[in-house]
């Protein structure tokens, strides 16, 4: 299966995990809690597949950083949480990372 496919997988079921973990309140409500163990489990299983062909450094930044802007954007837009210049000043910048991470000459799949 292509690598790429599992580590969009992988965010997606990151960022599943972690709005569950809001939803959770403190893993105090059972339905969340079940959501957050079995995406986190499946998030981190996908990742671990796409490491086979994927180098660690590009594969764990795109994952962390695209899950924690793709967080970010869901807290403002589903959570009713603040917007400021700075919140996406650094959503930019993880963006702009990851990007240059993909691109960087002699990365896997460049």
């Amino acid at each position: 299966m292509n690598a790429w496919f599992l580590l969009i997988a992988a965010i997606l079921l990151e960022v599943i995990g972690t709005t569950c973990l809001k939803l959770s309140q403190g893993m105090t409500r059972p339905w969340p809690v079940v959501g957050v163990v079995v995406s986190y489990l499946s998030a981190f299983g996908l990742l671990s597949l796409c490491l086979k062909t994927l180098e660690v450094g590009v594969a764990y930044a795109l994952w962390s950083g695209l899950g924690t802007a793709v967080i970010a954007v869901l807290g403002v837009l589903v959570f009713g949480e603040s917007v400021t210049w700075t919140k996406g000043l650094g959503l930019v910048l993880i963006i702009a990372g990851a990007v240059l991470l993909h691109g960087a000459p002699g990365t896997a799949g460049h």
